[in-house]
């Protein structure tokens, strides 16, 4: 991973910095000698890195958010939006929506110049799950604050505590053989959290970002057939995947929970935005912002070493992920909203048609 050298120092709020993606984003600002403030929901049990300053607030309470955007009476020059509720269950839509609006509102009211946004890859012109339709949305209400909003989009997050990727690591671990829907030839390109997390910080160092939408992920594009194959792999396993015509997003989902520990509701989500395809098309971030990308092989392998660290062992850690299916969460606002092994064989067999060919460079 790259980072280039800080050019200039900022004061720069970070709301959900509890999260998956938040957690990290903050130590690397500091890293970068900028001056943080972290928008929490519960201050007491938040434990910040040392120099950041801590703010307890609320984005579904408006009244609660001016001090955020202001370090020792100044104005804040930057601020990351990292929330989304869909853990929240029925409603998030609502729930985010109000987040935004909130956000979007004390920002511009403080006189904001610059917000960061992480978003969700995937193309306007298909018909997009609700969970993407839904961080579009967002993605929408907040360019209507007076700042220049950054979004970047991005597909599943590789790292432990995103949700898209404990489903993924769940199935892989426990299952040999896996019945699936036609969802599995879809393509996929996953993006590891340590890139996320340089974009993210990187684009404050380029001027030229501000006001723009960019799309970031990882060197390879592969089916999720592939990346359940490949992660499967690491546990020094093979797996064989049987193709079924029909499998509906409730079955589906109801499939996930019964295998994976991951909340039914979360579930659905994430399988109804499996039939998306999610692939960088538009490349500019990597002349603007240069990451040296990280291998999916090694991406998987640091977040099962993390998870195994931590003692979340092959369980599920659920957090959102931002993109694709996301890979950004929530605190600080509404209800929290991403080694190689022994190359195991693998054997597949599809009651419908041939796999597409898996596994080609981005």
């Amino acid at each position: 991973m790259v980072l280039p050298a800080v050019t200039t120092i900022m004061r720069v709020l970070v709301t959900g910095a509890t999260g998956f993606v938040g957690s990290r984003l903050v130590p690397a600002l500091l890293d970068r000698g900028h001056e943080v403030v972290a928008l929490v929901r519960d201050a007491e049990s938040y434990r910040p890195p040392a120099g950041v300053h801590v703010v307890e607030g609320d984005l579904l309470e408006p009244e609660t958010l001016p001090p955020a955007f202001r370090i020792d009476g100044s104005v804040v020059d930057a601020a990351y939006y990292l929330v989304h509720s869909i853990e929240g269950g029925p409603g998030y839509e609502e729930r985010d929506r109000n987040c935004a609006r909130n956000f979007a509102t004390a920002a511009s009211e403080a006189g904001v110049e610059r917000v960061v946004y992480l978003g969700g890859l995937g193309e306007d012109r298909e018909e997009l799950s609700e969970h993407l339709r839904s961080r579009r949305e967002v993605e929408r209400l907040l360019g209507e604050g007076s700042y220049a909003l950054t979004t970047l989009r991005a597909a599943i997050v590789i790292g432990e505590g995103s949700a898209s990727f404990e489903v993924i690591r769940g199935l892989a671990s426990r299952l040999p053989v896996m019945v699936t829907p036609k969802w599995v030839d879809t393509l996929c390109q996953p993006i590891a959290i340590d890139d996320v997390v340089a974009y993210l910080a990187g684009v404050l160092d380029v001027p030229e970002t501000a006001g723009d939408t960019y799309e970031i992920g990882g060197p390879e594009v592969f089916t999720y057939a592939e990346i359940l194959r490949r992660t499967r792999q690491q546990f020094g396993h093979g797996l064989r995947i049987v193709r079924v015509p029909v499998l509906s997003p409730g079955l589906s989902a109801r499939w996930l929970r019964l295998v994976t520990d991951v909340d039914p509701y979360l579930a659905r989500s994430l399988v109804e935005g499996l039939r998306n395809t999610v692939v960088v098309e538009d490349e500019r971030i990597r002349d603007l912002v240069p990451v040296d990308e990280t291998p999916f092989d090694l991406a998987v392998a640091r977040a099962i070493d993390e998870a195994n660290a931590s003692g979340a062992g092959s369980g599920s850690n659920e957090s959102s992920s931002g993109g694709g299916d996301g890979g950004n969460e929530t605190d600080g606002g509404g209800v929290s909203a991403d080694v190689a092994g022994d190359g195991g064989q693998t054997n597949e067999t599809t009651a419908s048609e041939d796999a597409p060919t898996e596994g080609r460079s981005a």
